[in-house]
């Protein structure tokens, strides 16, 4: 795609509060109220909250009913949608409950990363989008599948792309709302992730689609400017570039959200995040977890001095 032909506006969804804190020592519930407090008010329209998973898995989000309690008056104040991860159906029922709108489904295109993060092999983890499908569109809930460990995986090594595409292929026939890839372990370039979306498109038609990058060997942010380049309007980011997954050795580091937004920005492609407002985050993420984060803009801020 041109440059000519890039976007006037990407949609970034925080996910700081998820993905961000599953590999972090639990904090308060008040600490994360108080970092989604920060994350609303940088004007994103989309939030991951929370996952409903295991909490002796991922102790850390145990408490995402409580969470998820707070969430109607962050969505009537400042319209933002929020939406959480599960795991199976008995997670898609919990959100359901707990009042969440808009499910998140993982499935894992490597076996090895799928055993390690849900127990069960990539073909079961597929079929089960249908029983997630049906428990939140029964609900007036929306059901994002995303296909985690999309180019790598760090048992399994490179993930045969035919893969991928079996996932995604299932996920629109059932009826999934949006998909998403994701580098689960930060190690894909921009050459493959073009390459993947081309044979993506033919498969998803006008479903949705979205991506997930960490910035683990340097690459993230390239990745995303490539999925953008390739017709990708969402893309997921944390602020501070807090994150990672703890089912997949060496995976750390999300895209920071400040960072993101930075080069998006300075690129003329328009975002619903404000820079200053995104840096301020990622410093109440930096002190709720208690060490440095390795966002380049908390570090050395906007070249545009205010």
């Amino acid at each position: 795609m041109a440059p000519s032909e890039l976007p006037e506006h990407v949609t970034i969804r925080e996910v700081c509060l998820r993905d961000g804190l599953q590999i972090e020592d639990p904090i308060p519930l008040s600490a994360k109220l108080e970092l989604l407090e920060a994350v609303v008010a940088t004007g994103v329209r989309e939030v991951e909250a929370t996952a409903f998973v295991s909490p002796s898995k991922v102790p850390a989000l145990a408490d995402a009913a409580a969470l998820a309690a707070e969430l109607p008056r962050l969505r009537q104040t400042h319209g933002v949608e929020f939406s959480a991860l599960v795991a199976g159906p008995g997670g898609a029922g919990r959100a359901i409950a707990a009042g969440i709108g808009s499910i998140e489904y993982v499935v894992s295109a490597a076996d090895g990363h799928s055993q390690a993060n849900v127990g069960r092999s990539t073909a079961d983890s597929t079929h089960l989008i249908a029983d997630i499908a049906r428990i939140a569109h029964e609900n007036g809930a929306t059901i994002e599948v995303i296909i985690a460990t999309a180019w790598d995986c760090p048992f399994d090594g490179p993930t045969d792309p035919r893969r991928v595409l079996e996932i995604a292929t299932a996920a629109v026939e059932i009826g999934a709302d949006r998909v998403a890839i994701a580098d689960t372990i930060g190690t894909t370039t921009p050459r493959r992730v073009t390459a993947l979306i081309e044979r993506l498109r033919p498969v998803i038609g006008d479903v949705p689609l979205g991506a997930h990058f960490h910035n683990t060997r340097g690459a993230g942010l390239a990745s995303a400017w490539a999925a953008v380049a390739a017709g990708v309007r969402r893309l997921d980011a944390s602020v501070g570039g807090l994150g990672g997954c703890p089912f997949a050795p060496g995976a750390s580091g999300n895209i920071a959200t400040e960072d993101l937004v930075y080069m998006l920005r300075d690129s003329d492609i328009g975002v619903d995040v404000d820079l200053q407002a995104a840096i301020h985050a990622a410093d109440v993420a930096r002190k709720a977890v208690g060490h440095e984060l390795p966002s380049a803009l908390l570090r050395a801020g906007d070249r545009i001095l205010s």
